[in-house]
């Protein structure tokens, strides 16, 4: 850390971007990191950053509104130290899918497409990549055993480049195909995935950043790239489809602290959010998920200061759900230190939500968190054997069909789905297998979080091989009966690949 200590490194300030959590991980190597919206200060800039998340044509007209588009392109085409992440990667090039007719900043010839039939998108979650040559790899070369950790980036987008441009360095991943990861050329970084959610391989790789940039820019190098082929799990564990599967903690909150309950009831005590969450990341948690379950109820915001104390702690993603009842909530929860957020009672009752938070922010930041029931609240019968929606903490149970719901939440703008059993919540039964085969059939497209009732990591396995691309879990770990090295070791020796 010490090479990297003291640098001040700009972010430009898009006013759509993860701003938080970049500032926190350069913060962790020692830089000093502020926002601008300064043409002239993102010109002269030591270091450079321009962050992911976003839509590429809203985000290109915010550039151009601050005149930040032709000292972005110069720092490229002089090499002067700069990093983009995720859509700060793309808008480097001439176009995107997301947007067509939007024109990017050009700095690179190419144009980003959308990821094709027969994988779920965005494409959410950890991802291996495979480094070039160290010979030709600059920043890269070697990357594959940063901070002592393989190289399993976070990845959270829709949109990819598909061939590195002449005379670039570049790394690739696979999801569905392969696709360009990262791009290096001296120190200039172009990450399609996330470095600052990418834990201490990430952080590793942002130090190198900084390390590298102290130095003269390095000669351009040939292009070259190793594909990262696709593993094929064995029948009977884990589908396989690029992205490993995600093991998330999550912490239910009230009042600042962490609860767990059964049914969403009867609540006990479980500790503080920010010091739990720096607990599972240590011990290989892939995600945080925060929901300020009270909120809603209470008719409050979100306690901002306990997200922003959760993502001082943390280098992975960060979902925020309870309480988000516009998209300004929105958007000062992402400033807090969100990556993602998720809407439940809100986002049924005002689905436009739902999309003004994807058109604003991308899809991927927008989940929709569903909670289900097979049983009426007060008579405790069988609703004709099909869940359905239940709100406000399961206070309020709807006559709408679970898979409806679902399929009007993604067309509304969803990226991803939080999918609770009511039922099984806290009961430690195992996930709702059925409600989750039925889920994943109704949005096939989408990723999908199982939640609700796993406290084994045999039900957690069963939950992954019904089609989830996570398995959300709480009691069990809060209380110290299970833990996540149990989980992926049980997962390995059952032959499913795990970061």
């Amino acid at each position: 850390m010490s090479a990297a200590l003291g640098q001040d490194v700009i972010i430009v300030d898009t006013g759509r971007s993860n701003a938080a959590s970049l500032a926190a991980a350069l913060e962790r190597v020692g830089a000093r990191p502020r926002l601008s919206t300064d043409p002239a200060a993102v010109r002269v800039a030591s270091f450079a950053v321009l962050p992911g998340v976003g839509a590429f044509g809203a985000v290109m007209d915010r550039l151009r509104a601050m005149g930040v588009v032709e000292a972005l392109k110069e720092r490229v085409e002089l090499g002067l130290p700069t990093l983009g992440a995720c859509l700060g990667m793309q808008l480097f090039f001439g176009s995107s899918e997301e947007s067509p007719g939007a024109v990017g900043i050009g700095a690179l010839p190419g144009a980003i497409t959308a990821f094709g039939p027969g994988v779920r998108s965005p494409q959410f979650g950890w991802n291996r990549l495979s480094p070039p040559e160290p010979s030709v790899g600059g920043l890269l070369a070697g990357a594959e055993a940063l901070g002592g950790r393989a190289a399993c980036a976070y990845f959270a987008n829709s949109y990819k480049l598909d061939e590195a441009p002449v005379g670039w360095a570049s790394a690739t991943a696979y999801y569905g195909a392969p696709f360009v990861a990262a791009l290096a050329r001296g120190p200039v970084l172009l990450c399609q995935f996330h470095p600052e959610l990418s834990g201490a391989w990430g952080q590793a790789l942002l130090e190198r950043w900084l390390v590298a940039g102290g130095a003269p820019a390095n000669a351009p190098t040939e292009s070259s790239s190793i594909t990262a082929e696709p593993s094929m799990a064995e029948p009977g564990t884990v589908p396989r489809r690029g992205t490993l599967p995600r093991i998330i903690p999550c912490l239910d909150v009230v009042g600042g602290r962490v609860v767990k309950g059964v049914r969403f009831e009867e609540l006990r005590d479980s500790g503080d959010p920010a010091e739990l969450a720096a607990r599972y990341e240590a011990s290989g948690a892939d995600e945080i998920v925060l929901l300020d379950i009270s909120a809603g109820l209470e008719g409050r915001e979100t306690a901002a200061e306990t997200v922003r104390a959760v993502r001082r702690r943390i280098g992975i993603p960060l979902c925020v759900g309870g309480g988000v009842r516009s998209l300004a909530d929105a958007e000062r929860v992402l400033a807090a230190g969100a990556d993602k957020v998720a809407l439940n009672s809100r986002g049924y009752r005002d689905p436009g939500l739902l999309t003004a938070i994807a058109r604003e922010f991308g899809r991927q930041c927008c989940v929709a968190a569903v909670d289900a029931t097979r049983r009426g609240r007060s008579s405790g019968v069988a609703l004709d054997g099909a869940p359905v929606v239940v709100l406000d903490a399961g206070r309020t149970e709807t006559a709408t069909p679970v898979t409806d719901w679902i399929r009007r939440a993604v067309d509304a703008g969803a990226g991803e789905l939080l999918l609770t059993s009511r039922d099984r919540d806290g009961t430690r039964s195992g996930y709702d297998l059925e409600l989750l085969h039925s889920a994943c059939a109704a949005a096939p497209g989408t990723p999908v979080i199982a939640s609700g009732g796993a406290a084994s990591p045999e039900q957690i396995l069963e939950g992954l091989q019904a089609g989830a691309d996570a398995a959300l879990l709480a009691g069990a770990l809060h209380d110290g009966s299970l833990t996540i090295a149990a989980i992926k070791d049980y997962m390995r020796r059952e032959g499913a690949e795990v970061r």
